[in-house]
């Protein structure tokens, strides 16, 4: 399995719900492919209504390690073991940390998201979470109904934290900067990379990781 990166690009597969939007897997691999060469350190595959899920996350498996690059899946932890991921991300109501990693193993990535609350991100420390992730920090297409989380928290969780600190929501390379100054170590981005040209997009976030 791949370690996690502690610093970087963080990108999320964007993939509509309708069928007749859905990219097909072909497309997904070449759009993942694209974000790595702009500098994607690792890839989370999120589907909220997939089609055929196995050979899509074997697939993706298959694109990301050609580069040395992680795959995490979204939820779902027997998909994540069925396919040989590298980890899995946990939301609020995904099964506990220990019973994942007890399924997927010592190695494996498990982030967890814990919004805005810092209560949630030192227990997910203790209890062997491999990195955590706060937000939604703006707007976000993607999590329009998702709850703000503030700078402060991750001023306070760097301070306390071991373990990588991922921002999520809305982020673009012209706001980008404010987070990983506040104290995010990585940039989880999804319509900000595979709404465009993902090769060209993941390049313009580069810059922010060079200070």
């Amino acid at each position: 399995m791949k370690p996690f990166p502690s610093r970087g690009l963080y990108a999320i597969t964007q993939i509509q719900g309708s069928q007749t939007e859905r990219p097909s897997i072909e497309s997904l691999c070449e759009a993942v492919d694209a974000a790595i060469r702009g500098g994607a350190v690792v890839i989370q595959y999120r589907d909220k209504n997939p089609t055929d899920a196995p050979f899509a996350a074997r697939e993706l498996v298959k694109t990301c390690h050609q580069y040395n690059i992680p795959l995490i899946i979204n939820d779902d932890v027997e998909l994540a073991a069925l396919v040989n991921a590298d980890g899995v991300h946990l939301g609020k109501d995904d099964n506990e940390i220990a019973a994942t990693r007890k399924r997927l193993g010592n190695a494996a990535i498990i982030g967890v998201s814990c919004y805005n609350s810092m209560e949630r991100a030192l227990a997910a420390q203790s209890l062997g979470a491999s990195y955590v992730a706060f937000g939604r920090f703006f707007p976000s297409s993607s999590k329009p109904l998702a709850a703000p989380a503030d700078m402060e928290t991750l001023r306070k969780a760097k301070s306390v934290l071991q373990i990588p600190i991922v921002a999520i929501g809305g982020i673009l390379p012209e706001n980008g900067g404010q987070l990983l100054a506040a104290g995010a170590d990585l940039l989880a981005v999804i319509g900000g990379v595979f709404n465009q040209n993902p090769e060209l997009a993941a390049l313009a976030y580069q810059p922010l990781f060079k200070g």
